[in-house]
């Protein structure tokens, strides 16, 4: 079973997050949007912003970043790492998701972020 959770806005053919049996969260790849517009902005808040969107999902799906298992990081120049980085770890309490973390061109913005979560209970 899954059910789909939509938060903000779908931007294509695919959901921002799917809850699977109840008990696992996928969410996709999450970017420095609000209200569907591109913000642009140093790293630091690109990322912040990414990870505010990915909050509003893993709430609106019954978890949080406490219950983030696994990331993938996006960049699009790995110069950013560190700002990122510096960003990243104050959304995550320990013990921190495994994470891959790789440059590639993006849609929109120089970061993209997804992750799978678990749902407490």
């Amino acid at each position: 079973m899954r059910e789909a959770i939509v938060g903000d806005a779908v931007g294509g053919p695919y959901s921002p997050a799917v809850v699977a049996e109840g008990r696992f969260v996928f969410v996709a790849g999450q970017g420095p949007v609000k209200g569907g517009e591109y913000v642009p902005g140093p790293i630091e808040d690109e990322t912040r912003l990414t990870l505010e969107n990915m909050a509003a999902l893993l709430e609106e799906a019954g978890s949080g970043f406490e219950h983030v298992v696994r990331c993938g990081v996006w960049l699009v120049d790995l110069a950013d790492f560190a700002g990122m980085n510096a960003v990243y770890q104050t959304f995550f309490p320990e013990p921190r998701p495994a994470r891959a973390t790789v440059r590639a061109d993006l849609v929109v913005g120089k970061v993209e972020i997804d992750c799978i979560a678990v749902v407490p209970g």
